[in-house]
């Protein structure tokens, strides 16, 4: 494997397209979003990545960010087998637990999220294909942070497929974010350090979709 560069030196709170200031968001920043990964067989982690964009919608990122540790006890570190069983006791329970968003629609979706995503895998699907055939072969680097789209057609075609496959709370501009957040595309601006990075550890992880 080709040894992947450090980040630049030269991101820092002055030079980043967001998360400036708190510690927690300039990690998610720097090492997580846009940067494609490699996921396990259970698809946990995209999985997660989905159900945290929907449970954002109307609120800040960092919101969510911060509570994503409880998140993650409360719907067993996001495995899809575990959380496609819950019932309507395990509804109240989430509903309960302050550590996360309370929001019914929210967690019944990201259970309807996880008995699809066990469905795929039992017809031999996967969800990363889903999104991969939304990588665009061309994705022009935003000069400028007002320059990012907040959905696209091909955003708003995932949706509509993500929908068909059971999955719930996801329109358009959440599906663009999940995008935009597992490397599908890399939106970080021209402006951003970060941009170059992304795109160089996204050809090293994928080996397809950089500029």
């Amino acid at each position: 494997m080709t040894e992947i560069p450090d980040a630049d030196p030269a991101v820092t709170a002055a030079t980043r397209c967001f998360g400036d200031g708190d510690p927690l968001y300039e990690a998610y920043h720097d090492d997580e979003w846009g940067v494609a990964f490699t996921d396990g067989p259970d698809e946990r982690e995209l999985l997660e990545r989905l159900a945290l964009e929907a449970f954002q919608s109307g609120l800040s990122w960092i919101t969510v960010l911060r509570k994503r540790d409880a998140f993650r006890a409360a719907f067993a570190d996001f495995d899809p087998a575990v959380v496609a069983a819950y019932d309507d006791a395990d509804v109240e329970r989430l509903m309960a637990d302050a550590g996360i968003v309370r929001n019914r629609a929210k967690i019944t979706a990201t259970i309807a999220g996880a008995r699809a995503v066990v469905a795929m895998h039992e017809r031999g699907e996967r969800l990363r294909d889903t999104f991969e055939r939304y990588r665009p072969e061309h994705h022009p680097v935003p000069a400028t942070a007002a320059d990012v789209p907040g959905s696209t057609p091909a955003s708003a075609a995932l949706a509509k497929d993500l929908k068909a496959l059971g999955f719930r709370f996801v329109g358009p501009t959440t599906a663009y974010a999940a995008m935009q957040a597992i490397g599908v595309v890399d939106d970080h601006p021209a402006t951003c350090p970060s941009s170059r990075n992304v795109r160089r550890r996204g050809l090293e992880v994928t080996g397809a979709g950089a500029r």
